[in-house]
């Protein structure tokens, strides 16, 4: 089905162009298998993401949801992918930056994305100030804070609301460390308080508007030797109690909405 097709099957069928970006075949199928742990579809019309939309994804890693919003916003709208930066200090972010730069040339589907790039406290022109209708983050928020702290975070927030249109919506998807668990875990588990996430929203200024549990996992006890990575897809552990992470498979997640007031 042609991009076209796309547009004009969602203005006929509902969201059936979002059900065909992620039915399509330039996918990669190791990211396909993920596709009921992370439940895009599901995930992308809580977040109200519409074809004709400004999209800033942060942090795309892989380009795990870029292989779905590539093809969802050709047409009619806008996809900036803020990664790390080419010159990040770190070679292992640098060689993501390369990887991601070279997946964006391998297919025409991703002709139209913009590349940009970020980081907490350094880097955060991510898409033009007040441009955005959506900035989403998927599984990101724990590294800011295990890299930067409280500040990691707060600048964080900070750039996406900065990039947002006024009425715009910030979508988070992260690892759910239960509240009555010490604060301290986060430090370097990859879970993340929910309350958390949205404490440092609303003082960045955003609205909270709600949270789905479309992403939870209740079999996640979050308390992983290894922290979230002993779980898929990492498998940090290897062969070492292999089937039983894989019986639980990929972490309890929250998903929280946010609307950056308007004018």
């Amino acid at each position: 089905m042609s991009f076209s097709a796309l547009a004009i099957a969602h203005n006929h069928g509902g969201n059936q162009a979002l059900k065909d970006a992620i039915a399509g075949e330039h996918r990669t199928p190791a990211f396909v298998a993920r596709d009921s742990f992370r439940n895009p579809y599901e995930t992308l019309n809580f977040f109200e993401v519409k074809p004709d939309m400004t999209v800033v994804e942060i942090w795309p890693g892989g380009g795990w949801y870029t292989e779905i919003l590539a093809p969802y916003l050709h047409d009619n709208g806008t996809l900036y992918a803020a990664h790390f930066s080419t010159d990040h200090p770190r070679e292992m972010y640098r060689n993501s930056r390369t990887r991601f730069d070279e997946k964006m040339a391998s297919h025409s589907v991703y002709e139209n994305v913009i590349v940009t790039s970020f980081a907490p406290g350094t880097e955060h022109d991510i898409a033009p100030a007040g441009s955005a209708d959506r900035v989403l983050t998927f599984r990101n928020l724990h590294n800011w804070f295990m890299q930067g702290q409280e500040e990691g975070i707060s600048d964080a927030f900070a750039a996406f609301y900065a990039a947002l249109k006024p009425g715009g919506i910030l979508g988070i998807v992260d690892h759910r460390l239960p509240d009555d668990r010490a604060d301290e875990e986060m430090q370097s588990s990859g879970y993340m308080k929910e309350s958390w996430a949205r404490a440092f929203a609303e003082a960045a200024g955003f609205e909270y508007i709600g949270s789905s549990d479309v992403n939870a996992n209740p079999n996640d006890t979050a308390d992983h030797e290894g922290g979230v990575w002993a779980l898929p897809p990492t498998l940090r552990h290897g062969d070492i109690d292999r089937e039983h992470y894989q019986r639980i498979g990929e972490s309890d997640r929250f998903t929280l909405k946010f609307r950056k007031p308007d004018a």
